[in-house]
């Protein structure tokens, strides 16, 4: 009876022993691979707050950033990746002219490639064009199911992303064998801290192995050309002050009023997919939940109704200020629209500051 129970005593420790060393080895070996996106040489702020959000995965997480392209802007960039962080561990790059641009079909196979070989608890991308066109192929390719616009990590497998354009919060659960792919929203993650001895602490810099990468995907899509304007205005997605205009300017040249006043504001210029639907401008300005998400330190809304889909595309703004009195705001201004419009522009940059703070 005596050697009965020491034995179970015996198999019970060894069951708990078991236990204790695969938890532990799981919170151990926490990795996590970031999808990086460039620019004339710099990273781009959307992929400088995915950093923030692979810290908050875990105190333990070992953190690479994969970089692909071509050219001396490329190795630019990875000298800004390798030295954002000293939680940075390591930066890849992919040196190809097949990688010059983001198409899915590549850059999803350079995802699969890298994490055969590194085998990455976590893959993490922005919430922008960018992440949206790669990280679903990927998750094809890797056979998981993908946690998308992620606004807050609770833990390892533990997720809050927003459902009913913003109206609700979901928290997700992640169950999935890895790697977990996750989209986040990088206006609830802050920037970085870049202290100021990063450089000395600079992760290593390695060149990723394409020998054995596909080249039948490469036809299956291809770059055509790349339409943009050429402005020297804050970018929308991280402005500290937007000007956004609807439907209620009624023409592409009342519209113009709204670039006017976003250079006197020092302001990005955003729209409402009414108005780019109506052709006022392109669909590179959309504000909304099929557009771009913002949250600036002011956001100013002219002949804007507030309609669901565009408020899920600003409602972290921390000052909201609309024109029309159904939108949901912090302060509003029942006028008419072009005459407020004409009035601000016409104002000068101290009476603007004046206006602005009153």
């Amino acid at each position: 009876m005596a050697s009965l129970m020491i034995l179970k005593s015996l198999k019970n420790q060894r069951s708990f022993s078991s236990s204790f060393l695969i938890t532990s080895s799981i919170s151990r070996f926490v990795s996590t691979l970031i999808l990086g996106e460039h620019e004339g040489g710099q990273l781009k702020q959307s992929s400088l707050c995915a950093v923030t959000a692979a810290r908050a995965i875990s105190d333990d997480n070992s953190i690479t950033m994969l970089l692909a392209g071509s050219g001396p802007s490329l190795q630019q960039a990875a000298s800004h990746a390798a030295s954002i962080h000293p939680s940075m561990s390591q930066v890849f790059v992919a040196d190809s002219d097949k990688l010059s641009h983001p198409l899915a079909e590549p850059w999803a196979e350079l995802v699969h490639l890298v994490q055969q070989k590194g085998g990455y608890s976590h893959i993490i991308a922005a919430s922008s064009s960018f992440g949206k066109n790669i990280l679903p192929r990927a998750a094809a390719l890797l056979d998981v199911s993908p946690i998308t616009d992620v606004i807050e990590i609770s833990g390892p497998q533990l997720f809050v992303r927003p459902i009913y354009a913003g109206n609700a919060l979901s928290t997700v659960r992640y169950t999935g064998v890895d790697p977990c792919l996750l989209t986040i929203r990088s206006t609830s993650f802050p920037l970085p801290h870049i202290s100021s001895d990063s450089k000395s602490e600079a992760a290593p810099v390695s060149q990723v192995d394409l020998s054995t990468f596909s080249e039948d995907i490469l036809d299956k899509s291809r770059f055509l050309k790349l339409t943009s304007q050429d402005t020297e205005r804050p970018d929308l997605g991280s402005a500290r002050v937007v000007v956004t205009g609807g439907r209620g300017l009624r023409s592409a040249e009342n519209f113009k009023l709204m670039e006017k006043l976003a250079e006197k504001l020092s302001a990005a210029v955003g729209a409402t997919r009414a108005a780019v639907d109506a052709g006022f401008v392109p669909n590179e300005l959309q504000v909304g939940q099929t557009g771009k998400i913002v949250a600036p330190e002011l956001y100013m809304a002219f002949g804007v109704s507030g309609a669901i889909q565009h408020l899920a595309g600003m409602r972290d703004s921390k000052t909201l200020v609309y024109t029309l009195k159904e939108g949901v705001a912090d302060y509003g201004l029942v006028a008419d629209l072009m005459l407020v419009v004409y009035c601000f522009c016409s104002l000068n940059k101290l009476s603007q500051k004046l206006a602005l703070k009153i």
